[in-house]
């Protein structure tokens, strides 16, 4: 009946990924909904700069139930014990919360090094060579990095159905949600409603302003390298010797034990509390959305 059970909620995972996945694919549907529902802040958000805007929430809590009852599972399996079984679910099921994390750092820098030379493309197309406000930005997205380049299309069909540019930087706002995406958009929302001739001005400053913080950021990330590598032995060093007290003598009847499966509790809370405390320590702030309506 267990075996069953598990294989019933591992076959629910693997449909909700692959649904996931074909969702993902179907753009217009999706930018309709998105669109039509712009969320920000929250979960919601956060899938957005991650990527997975087409993602529900509950898509993302449903994968990590899973990965909870197959973890606890394998862990069962291998200790014979329940709350060495509890911990490790709990860590198997911050599997998609770490892999989320990684994706969105690495999709808000790569936004972040990339919008500098997109600011200053935006005013030259519309300075130099007299683009229109709208225009200028959909060439500029097209041209863009990849991870990008959807955002910039779900907004240039909203901008072909209804020529309304509010709309249309509401839509790119939020499936960028991105605070330089934010600014960029109000800065040329007003210039396309308002007309003026400092825009290239007011560009020029958000581009050296742009710069400054990437410089920034990749100075700390730098010099938090050899700190960041160090941290991760936190996680690989309890695991093997854990591994390795199997294999020694009555290891494995060990952990069953009342005092054996508290030992593994407390050093497993040690670990997990170590690990977010150098976490903490090393946080770069982020900046916040300012714009975000």
């Amino acid at each position: 009946m267990t075996a069953f059970v598990l294989a019933l909620v591992g076959a629910y995972g693997v449909h909700l990924l692959y649904t996931a996945a074909a969702m993902r694919g179907s753009g217009a549907v999706t930018v309709e909904r998105r669109s039509s529902r712009p969320t920000v802040g929250g979960l919601s958000d956060w899938l957005a700069q991650a990527g997975l805007d087409d993602v529900r929430p509950q898509e993302f809590f449903a994968v990590m139930g899973v990965l909870f009852v197959l973890g606890a599972a394998l862990a069962f399996a291998v200790f014979g014990a329940v709350v060495p079984a509890l911990f490790l679910g709990a860590f198997a099921a911050s599997f998609p919360v770490a892999s989320y994390r990684a994706r969105r750092r690495a999709r808000r820098e790569l936004a972040q090094e990339s919008w500098p030379r997109m600011l200053e493309e935006i005013r030259i197309l519309t300075g130099s060579l007299g683009r229109s406000v709208p225009q200028a930005l959909f060439d500029v997205g097209a041209r863009g990095p990849a991870e990008m380049r959807p955002a910039f299309a779900a907004a240039h069909r909203e901008w072909l159905i209804s020529t309304d540019f509010h709309r249309t930087v509401r839509v790119l706002k939020a499936r960028l949600a991105d605070p330089t995406a934010d600014a960029t958009c109000e800065t040329l929302l007003v210039a396309h409603e308002l007309g003026g001739t400092d825009l290239g001005r007011r560009l020029e400053a958000l581009i050296e302003d742009r710069v400054q913080d990437v410089q920034g950021r990749k100075d700390a990330r730098a010099k938090q390298a050899g700190a960041r590598f160090a941290r991760r032995f936190v996680l690989i060093v309890p695991l093997g010797m854990a591994l390795a007290g199997m294999s020694v003598g009555n290891g494995r009847a060990a952990y069953q034990a009342p005092a054996g499966q508290l030992a593994v509790a407390i050093g497993l809370a040690v670990v997990v509390l170590c690990w977010l405390w150098a976490g903490s320590i090393m946080r770069i702030p982020e900046e916040q959305r300012v714009f975000a309506e």
